[in-house]
Formats: structure tokens, C-alpha cells, sequence
């Protein structure tokens, strides 16, 4: 019988069928294509065995003059900077009580906690830190209250509760004795209220943390009340960030990892700057801070089309002057800005309109605007990446490139992408740069999912694409570290990140790794056939004698039926052919390996395959 080699074109195709996408790939999963074939992606190992609080949605990684490395952690409940493998709570405060202001109640023989203070601001969730406290009088002792808490329920505007616990975190139960309220010097220190891990698309029911407003009552959209996004950049050695049309804050990092953040405007000879943004950042070449979506000078206001930029080598002075080059344009186009992105001299603003171009041209203007495009914009503000001096991004129908002028990027997978997405969480989705693979992906929730569950990968060298399942919230480059490193997700509240590209498994755990092909025949299936023998063309990668790849034969006889498994064969490093006896008038070939501790890599297979009858 004939041998026939089946050479597979690099690249997944979901636009049609899988009969359209004869001679081709039709699915896949932690696969990438590299000089044409498929192989397996890199693994994940934790970037550190500690823990944060909150989703992850924003990761930032530089290095100070002192040559340590941080790594910024921008979460929904928290911020934090990691150096080494500690994440330190840098989260600002804002706002301290007055001694005294602060008073405790409790219940015999429960451990909730009635905090007492006026017009205290909070949500629930939030978190306090209280000092000066003394004992209840039993077991809520001084070092039960002098401890940070996060609130449980609000009451009123002017009480919380909170669960008692010690200093190892476990539940401590008032009794009797515990009748005092703290006493006179207790001081309550409230973080910036956390934000949410949903998006929420408009005002009214739904919007804010829990117990904020009445019944049914509308907000308007603010850093509290919707998704937490962090932007954040390093100004020299210390670090700005900004949550989402909340304040700007900086962390000296002179001070130590250990000192929290301020607001700008709490900065020594601060001069009118912005209380809200959209979005931070700062410029390459003349070091200016910009706003990207601020209050006005004198507003309290965000106004979602006002960029607004510092004095050159200023964090402080906002004030435009005649002396200095401190101003602010509005967008003339749309109606908010959605993201902007630093490239090679020039800054990126896509609004929901438009794409627009800012470039710095010094004195007396500072810097230009110009509109490239408009009717495209972003499906998010994180859904843009540059890489190897090109931007991509992704709008709410197809992927677009920008190398001086936009183009649409054809994209065999973009049929299934948009066909299965939770467009109401698409403010999650987030773009990276993979650049040792020449790679940059998309990760995105499927409509079954309210969090990230997949992603898709370009490789804009080979022009092929790729898709797959995981469950991050957010990815950088790291170009400081030896891996990217990524934010992951856990049901528990407690969650990691991640070196990736690093080993062949999932942190340990086996990886399942698979890649598809699309249907194929013999004289366009005028005929049955018979495969009967498969040779196999695999590179083991760090693999023993005992590690096994399956290979699936699978099969139906006519487009609308389901695909059958026929045959399933274990392959090893040492497999020259395997047997089999399948019969169909349509098949398809499926790799999939579930092992640990190895990768692999496809070259061409051969089969015998003969006509088996017209029946």
C-alpha cells in the first residue's frame, strides 16, 4: 500500500469548516507554530510561593539606578511592589481619623466587630488599619483591634463591621467581659476603596461595591465602581499608577518597600494636578507625566477627552506658565479614551471613535495631535501591544495593525474569536508581546465565562495563528527577568504570578496539549479509504523513553456527522510506525500529549492509506 505524506499548512483555520480547512489545522490548544510546525508552548512556574489579594490586571516591571528590580501588582483590592519574591502592600491611604473617632462594639459569643465612625466614606470590602486601640476588657484584646481589617458589612454611613481575629488570622469570639468601645486613641487609617472585578457597562443597578447607595440607586462610573484597572510607569527610580478614572499616586522608592504611596496632590509643592485620570504615563524622549482622560484645571470632574501633561522632568508642577511646558489638549473626536500605548516617537490615543497620534514637538506647543483613523478604536484599554516596532491591537470586530498607517490583519481564527466572546467583560481583555517567539496574544473571555478563559496568538513573522485555554489576567514582557511573568487566577482569593515559558508544565502539574487537523479524503470522497499504518515524525523535547504523544484517527462519513475516534496510537521517541485499521470516508489527525516534564515538536507524517470501496 501507498505512503503518503500529509504536510499540514502551519496555522489554525476556524473560518469555515473543518472540510474547508483541508490540508490545514483546525484547532488547538498551548500550541504555537515556529518555521512552520506546531509544537508545544512553554510551561509556568509561581514567581514566588507568597500570595496577593485581588485579581491582577496590571503588571509593571523596572529596574532603579541601585540595579533592584520591582515589579508593580496592581489588583482590585490591592497594591503592591514586589522585590524579589515579596509583594509589599504599598496601597495608599486616604483618609486618617482624628483620635478618638474610632470606637468598637461587641456581642458575647460572637465575633463580629460594630466599628463606629462618622461619615467614615467606606464600602464594603474595603480596608481599614486601626492603632492606638485598647482591649474590649476579655478577649478582643489591644493586639485583636491594632491590626488591618477588611470591612464585612456597611451599616450606616456612620458604622461597618468587621470579624474579629488574631494575629495569625484566626476567628476570636468576644465574651463577656468584652464591653469597652477601644478607648479615646483609637485612629482608623482607610485605604483607597477597592475596586470591582466585573465590568459594568452603565450607571444605575449593579454599579459600585456592595452596600454603596441606596436600592436601585444610580452612581456615575468611577474608579470604585468599576473594573479595576491600574496603569503605572516609573518616573525615574519611583513608580506613578493610576486606578481607572481614579487618582494619580506615587511611591518614592527612596523611602523603602515598605512606605505606601500618595496622591500627586499630596506631593511637596504640588501645583494643581489631576485628581482623576483615565489613564498615566510617561513620555520617552522629554520625560513629561501625562493624564490621559483628567479633571480640568479647577474641575473636579473627569473629563474623559482632556489630555493634560506635567512640566518636563516634573511630577508636581501641573500648572501651565510661560516658563514652563506644562498644558493640556482635548481629543477632538469621540467621546472617551479608551487606551493609549508608547511607541518608537510617538504616543498612541485610541479613543472610542478614532486613533489618534501625539507627538512631542517642544516650544511653544509641546506636543501635536493628529488623527490616523477614524472609525476603529479598542474592544479594551490594555487590548493594544508593540512589538518588533509594529502595533497591534484588537477592536470589538477584527485585529488591526499600525506601522505608520492602520491595516486590517486577516486572521483565519477571527470568525470563531468574535463568534464566542463575553463582549459584556471585554474591558478585561489584554494584549502582550511574546517577541523570543516573534509572537504577540490576546487573552479574552469566552461568552460561557464572566473571567479571562482563552486566548489567541499571532506570529506576525509566519503570519499564523494559533488559539488555546487559559486563565490569566494580565502579562508583561519583563524584559528585566529571564521570563515573562503573568497574573493568574485562583477561586480562593489568593492568587499568584508566574514565570512563564518556563519548563513543559502547569506549575508542576501535567499540561494537556493538543493540536487538530482539518478533515481530508481521498478523490474528494468519492471513495471510503483505509489507513492502515501511521509513521510518525516527532522531536521529543526533554523527554524520556516511557513519555508517550497520542495520536488520534478520527472519523465520519459525511460533513454533518460527528467526528469519531477510530484509532489511537501511543507514540515514543523510539515508535518507527504504529498499526491501525480505520475506515472513513472523512478523517482527521489529532497530537495530543498530557505527560509532564517534556515538550515536543511536529514534522510531517506519513500514512498508508488506500480506497476502501464507494459504500
Amino acid at each position: 500500500m501507498p505512503l503518503i505524506k500529509y504536510q499540514f499548512k502551519a496555522g489554525v483555520v476556524r473560518e469555515g469548516t473543518a472540510y474547508t480547512a483541508e490540508g490545514g489545522w483546525y484547532n488547538s490548544d498551548k500550541i504555537r507554530f515556529r518555521s512552520g510546525h506546531p509544537e508545544k508552548i512553554g510551561g509556568w512556574q509561581k514567581y514566588s510561593s507568597n500570595t496577593f489579594l485581588g485579581s491582577a490586571r496590571s503588571l509593571y516591571n523596572y529596574a532603579a539606578a541601585s540595579g533592584t528590580h520591582y515589579v508593580g501588582v496592581g489588583t482590585n483590592l490591592k497594591f503592591y511592589i514586589a522585590d524579589g519574591v515579596t509583594y509589599n502592600d504599598i496601597t495608599p491611604i486616604r483618609a486618617t481619623t482624628s483620635a478618638g473617632d474610632v470606637t468598637f462594639s461587641a456581642t458575647n459569643g460572637d465575633a463580629t466587630l460594630t466599628v463606629t465612625d462618622a461619615s467614615n466614606g467606606s464600602a464594603q470590602n474595603d480596608f481599614v488599619t486601626f492603632s492606638g486601640a485598647a482591649s474590649l476588657g476579655g478577649l478582643i484584646t489591644a493586639d485583636v483591634l491594632n491590626q488591618e481589617y477588611q470591612i464585612a458589612t456597611i451599616v450606616s454611613a456612620n458604622s461597618y463591621t468587621v470579624e474579629a481575629k488574631d494575629t495569625d488570622g484566626d476567628t476570636v469570639t468576644a465574651n463577656s467581659s468584652d464591653s469597652g468601645n477601644g478607648g479615646s486613641s483609637v485612629v482608623g487609617a482607610y485605604q483607597i476603596s477597592v475596586g470591582l472585578d466585573v465590568y459594568v457597562s452603565a450607571t444605575g443597578w449593579g454599579v459600585g461595591t456592595w452596600g454603596a447607595g441606596g436600592f436601585g440607586s444610580a452612581s456615575s462610573l468611577d474608579d470604585t465602581n468599576q473594573l479595576r484597572l491600574y496603569s503605572q510607569d516609573n518616573f525615574g527610580d519611583d513608580l506613578i499608577f493610576c486606578p481607572r478614572a481614579g487618582g494619580i499616586y506615587y511611591w518614592d522608592q527612596s523611602s523603602g518597600v515598605s512606605t505606601r504611596a500618595v496622591a500627586f496632590s499630596a506631593l511637596g509643592s504640588a501645583s494643581n494636578t489631576p485628581t482623576k485620570c483615565l489613564q498615566i504615563m510617561v513620555s520617552d524622549i522629554d520625560r513629561h507625566i501625562i493624564a490621559f482622560g483628567s479633571n480640568a484645571i479647577g474641575a473636579s470632574t473627569l473629563d474623559p477627552l482632556l489630555v493634560r501633561w506635567s512640566d518636563q522632568e516634573s511630577a508636581v508642577d501641573w500648572t501651565p506658565t510661560s516658563t514652563n511646558s506644562a498644558g493640556g489638549v482635548k481629543i477632538s473626536s469621540g467621546s472617551e479614551i479608551v487606551g493609549a500605548l508608547r511607541t518608537r516617537q510617538e504616543i498612541l490615543i485610541w479613543t472610542d471613535s478614532g486613533l489618534h497620534s501625539m507627538r512631542f514637538v517642544g516650544a511653544p506647543f509641546i506636543f501635536s495631535f493628529n488623527e490616523v483613523m477614524s472609525g476603529v478604536s479598542m474592544i479594551s484599554p490594555n487590548a493594544c501591544v508593540n512589538a518588533n516596532g509594529v502595533v497591534y491591537f484588537m477592536d470589538r470586530g477584527s485585529f488591526f495593525m499600525y506601522s505608520g498607517r492602520v491595516s486590517p490583519l486577516p486572521c483565519s481564527v477571527r470568525n470563531y474569536i468574535y463568534g464566542d466572546i463575553n463582549l459584556g467583560q471585554a474591558y478585561k481583555v489584554f494584549g502582550v508581546a511574546n517577541i523570543d517567539f516573534n509572537e504577540v496574544m490576546w487573552f479574552y473571555p469566552s461568552s460561557s465565562s464572566d473571567e479571562i478563559d482563552r486566548y489567541v496568538i499571532y506570529n506576525y513573522i509566519e503570519n499564523v495563528w494559533s488559539i488555546g485555554t487559559m486563565v490569566r489576567t494580565a502579562w508583561i514582557e519583563a524584559h528585566l527577568e529571564n521570563n515573562p511573568i503573568a497574573a493568574g487566577k485562583t477561586g480562593t482569593g489568593s492568587n499568584y504570578l508566574y514565570n512563564q515559558e518556563s519548563g513543559h508544565d502547569d506549575d508542576g502539574s501535567a499540561m494537556t496539549a493538543y493540536i487538530e487537523s482539518g478533515d481530508f479524503d481521498i478523490q474528494d470522497g468519492n471513495n471510503f479509504m483505509l489507513i492502515s499504518r501511521v509513521i510518525p515524525d516527532i522531536e521529543f523535547q526533554n523527554a524520556d523513553s516511557s513519555d508517550e504523544m497520542d495520536v488520534l484517527i478520527k472519523g465520519r462519513d459525511y460533513p454533518a456527522d460527528s467526528l469519531t475516534t477510530l484509532s489511537t496510537s501511543s507514540l515514543t521517541s523510539s515508535t518507527q510506525q504504529a498499526f491501525v485499521r480505520c475506515r472513513s470516508r472523512q478523517a482527521a489527525l489529532r497530537f495530543e500529549t498530557s505527560g509532564s516534564g517534556y515538550g515536543w515538536r511536529l514534522g510531517y507524517f506519513r500514512m498508508d492509506t488506500r480506497p476502501d470501496g464507494r459504500q
